[in-house]
Parts: structure tokens; C-alpha cells; sequence
């Protein structure tokens, strides 16, 4: 399953509870490294949330860097990272650096973790090659609790170059050209505009919040879609509404999707995009999907083994346009690298993985990774999408990380989810979601 979707299946936080802390103590990856004694003559320790080929690769990584460093690191990977991280910093057996694919967890935890300043570490000169936004995830009162050293890009809209093709379609680049595409498609009767899906069994909603946080990082910026995520800045409120108007004039208005937004509200996520590989509208051809660069693990077996042999013939992807006025943004997630160990050999590795060159030992092989840098030597990566995704990043002005990732869980993995989708199945009107959703803020 794709990163980005086993990201969003971890518990909220919230939803843990004391005896869940409790019962993980003993589920830790048993790493000896500990707090006080990590990276000291030892190894250094590091726990996160990936395993199998993902981990093999990490790990020989690591130990290519360390023949020239002299640092010996372990990585340990642990499925249920989330309980394993909070039981055994709780517990006082930390492993020495954390990767936290959630900034939530990350942001808990600051009583435990080093501010990464305090580990002599010059985040200024880390992250000044970065679309801003992506060095700011893990700020808390003023200190960096933690850098990206992988992300993944979600503005993407998907397309079939055949089809387009085929129909006399233009790749869109501005907000303009996309809306007249639309209107291309539905004059001529081609097919539908777009393919969405939202279901997606108890995470079901989760593609709408997306939709939403693109326009709100759009035409809020930075400052004003942070403010929403801490709950400042309310759904129901002017720069929220002015992005769901948006949405609804993308999605939801006569002929964009087949079916409209209750076919939408309970179409399989990971099969909506088989209708960009059909032909005619007979059939519920739909030419664009938006949706994030692990949304190719679903796609049709045919067309995987294209993309796995560079074969871009039948799909490919370009970047959200931004509105008039508003900066190229992208939206993404990410894994956060935190600190428990404050060393020499901790801010090293913290260094290496979170600077420009991680990857170059060979990690950069795994389809999953994206570097959060622009000045990534992208000979390193094997597939084109990952060479296309960094350039459109590195174009990038903004970056904003999914906001419904860093809501509170009630609301970003609970109302948010439930109500957009009974906005989109025509049960409610935008307004009376967006309130429902503000009501349930923790206040």
C-alpha cells in the first residue's frame, strides 16, 4: 500500500488512550541503544515506521554513509511506529532519532525530543534550498523539533497523454486552461472531466479533505492555511469557503463527474482512477484525477508495468494550477526526523538525513522517496516520476503539509472526513458541513 494511504490508516493520537500507551510498552523495538548512551561509542539508534524492502534499502544506505562517516547506525522498523515511539520515550528508552511519518506525534513529544538547534544543527543552512513551508512543519515555540528527509507530492493530476491525445485535449497550466479542458470535454461530450473517489472504508472522505486543502493553501498562503490548521482560522470563514466554492465549481457542478458527488461519495479511491484507461463516455471516461503520487500503486497492472519501464504513454501527471494571483503551491506529506540523544554522532546522522545528499548511497532507488531538497542530484532517482515530482516541487513556492494530518483526530481523521462526504453526496449543503466540522473542534 502506498505511503501516503498507510499514513493516513495510523490511529489518530487521540484515539490511543492511556491503555493503549500502556499495553505498547512492551511492543518497543528492544533497541539498546537508550537514550543516554545512543551514539556514544555505540551505535546510533533510529525507529520509524517503514519496514521490509523499504527498510533493507534505508539501512544499506546508512551503512554506505558510514564507511566514510565511522558511524555505525541501526534502523529498526516497526508497523505500529506510532504506540512503539510513545511507550518507550514514556518508559525512558528512546531510540536515539525518531522518524515520524505524522507531525502530530512529533509535536507531542517535545518535552522528550531535542530541539535540533540545541543539537548544533544549522536548520537555516539545511533548509535553504526548500519550498517554503517544508522547514516550518515541526516548529514549536520558535524551535525545530524536526526536518523532512522524505515527502510526497499531492497536487498531481493524473492523465492518460494518449487519450488527451486522442480527443484534442491540451495539458492545462493555468487555472484558466483547466477550466476551459472541462468545458472542452463536456461541450464535445467526451467523457467527464474528473475521476474521484472517496471511499475508503473508516477513512472514507480523506481524498475531499485534499481537494479542499489544495485551494486553501492557495488563495489563504502559508500563514492563513497554518491558522486553520491550529483551528485560528474556522471552515466556516471567508478564505475556507472561497477554496470550497472552488471545489464545488471543480467537482460538483452538472457533468464533471459521472455520477456527480454521490457517485463520488462512494467510488473505491484506489479504482477511480481506472476510468482514465476506458474509452468514451459510454464507458465513464474521465480524463484528470487529482491525487497523490502513491495513487500509481493502484493503477491497473498493464499500466504499471509501463510506468516501471518509463513508459509515460498512457499516463502521466502535471500540477494542480494555482488560481490568478495565488503561488505555484504544492501539497505533500512527509517524514519527520526528531532527536532524543543529544551527541555528536546524533546531530551527524540527523545531518546526513535531512541534508541534500541522503539518498545518493542508494535510497534514492526506492520509488517512495522524494528529496524535500531542489538541489537533489536527480540522476539518483530510477523511475521519471520521481525526476518529474522533484521539478515540480523545486518550482514550487509553497509547500503546505496535509492539514487534516495536523488537525486534532476528531476532526482531521473524524468530522472532517464524514462530513465533506455527505457535502459531496448532496446530504448537506457546503455550509452546513463546514459548521458541523467547526463544532467539533475541542475547544
Amino acid at each position: 500500500m502506498g505511503m501516503s494511504q498507510r499514513r493516513r490508516i495510523l490511529i489518530p493520537l487521540a484515539a490511543l488512550g492511556v491503555a493503549g500507551i500502556a499495553l505498547a510498552g512492551c511492543t518497543g523495538g528492544g533497541s539498546d541503544g537508550g537514550g543516554d548512551s545512543g551514539g556514544s561509542g555505540g551505535e546510533v539508534t533510529i525507529l520509524g515506521g517503514f519496514t521490509d524492502a523499504q527498510a533493507e534499502a534505508f539501512q544499506a544506505d546508512l551503512d554506505k554513509w558510514g564507511e566514510t562517516s565511522g558511524i555505525k547506525v541501526r534502523y529498526d522498523g516497526n508497523t505500529d511506529f506510532q504506540t512503539a515511539v510513545i511507550a518507550r520515550a514514556t518508559a525512558g528508552n528512546p531510540p536515539d532519532i525518531a522518524i515520524y511519518p505524522q507531525p502530530g506525534v512529533l509535536k507531542s513529544q517535545t518535552q522528550q525530543l531535542f530541539p535540533l538547534e540545541d543539537l548544533g544543527i544549522d536548520v537555516e543552512a539545511i533548509t535553504a534550498d526548500e519550498a517554503n513551508g517544508l522547514g516550518d512543519i515541526a516548529v514549536v515555540d520558535g524551535q525545530t523539533f524536526g526536518l523532512p528527509y522524505s515527502i510526497n507530492v499531492k497536487s498531481l493530476v493524473w492523465y492518460n497523454p494518449a487519450a488527451f491525445e486522442a480527443a484534442g485535449l491540451t495539458v492545462p497550466t493555468t487555472d484558466e486552461e483547466l477550466t476551459a479542458v472541462q468545458q472542452q470535454i463536456i461541450d464535445q461530450g467526451l467523457g467527464y472531466p474528473w475521476c474521484v473517489g472517496l471511499e475508503s472504508g473508516g477513512a472514507t472522505g480523506w481524498p475531499a479533505t485534499d481537494w479542499l486543502e489544495e485551494y486553501v493553501l492557495r488563495y489563504g498562503g502559508l500563514e492563513e492555511y497554518n491558522s486553520w490548521i491550529a483551528g485560528d482560522t474556522l471552515f466556516n470563514s471567508p478564505t475556507v469557503n472561497k477554496a470550497g466554492d472552488k471545489v464545488a465549481e471543480e467537482l460538483l457542478t452538472e457533468g464533471k463527474i459521472n455520477g456527480g458527488g454521490p457517485a463520488a461519495a462512494t467510488t473505491a479511491f484506489q479504482t477511480a482512477g481506472n476510468q482514465l484507461f476506458v474509452s468514451g463516455k459510454e464507458n465513464g471516461q474521465c480524463f484528470m484525477m487529482r491525487q497523490g503520487s502513491f495513487i500509481a500503486d493502484f493503477f491497473p497492472d498493464d499500466i504499471k508495468a509501463q510506468i516501471q519501464e518509463g513508459d509515460l504513454s498512457n499516463i502521466d501527471f502535471f500540477q494542480l494550477p494555482s488560481p490568478d494571483g495565488t503561488d505555484t503551491a504544492m501539497l505533500g506529506g512527509g517524514d519527520l526526523v526528531g532527536a532524543f540523544t543529544d551527541s555528536d554522532e546524533v546531530k551527524q546522522v540527523v545531518e546526513y538525513i535531512t541534508g541534500k545528499d541522503f539518498g545518493t548511497n542508494g535510497y534514492a532507488s526506492q520509488a517512495i522517496f522524494l528529496s524535500p531538497h531542489n538541489d537533489f542530484d536527480t540522476s539518483n532517482y530510477t523511475t521519471e516520476f520521481q525526476k518529474k515530482a522533484q521539478e515540480l516541487l523545486a518550482a514550487s513556492t509553497l509547500f503546505g503539509f496535509d492539514a487534516s494530518d495536523q488537525m486534532p483526530g476528531e476532526v482531521g481523521a473524524g468530522t472532517e472526513w464524514s462530513e465533506l462526504t455527505s457535502w459531496f453526496a448532496g446530504q448537506k449543503t457546503m455550509e452546513q458541513a463546514f459548521d458541523a466540522i467547526d463544532a467539533s473542534w475541542p475547544r
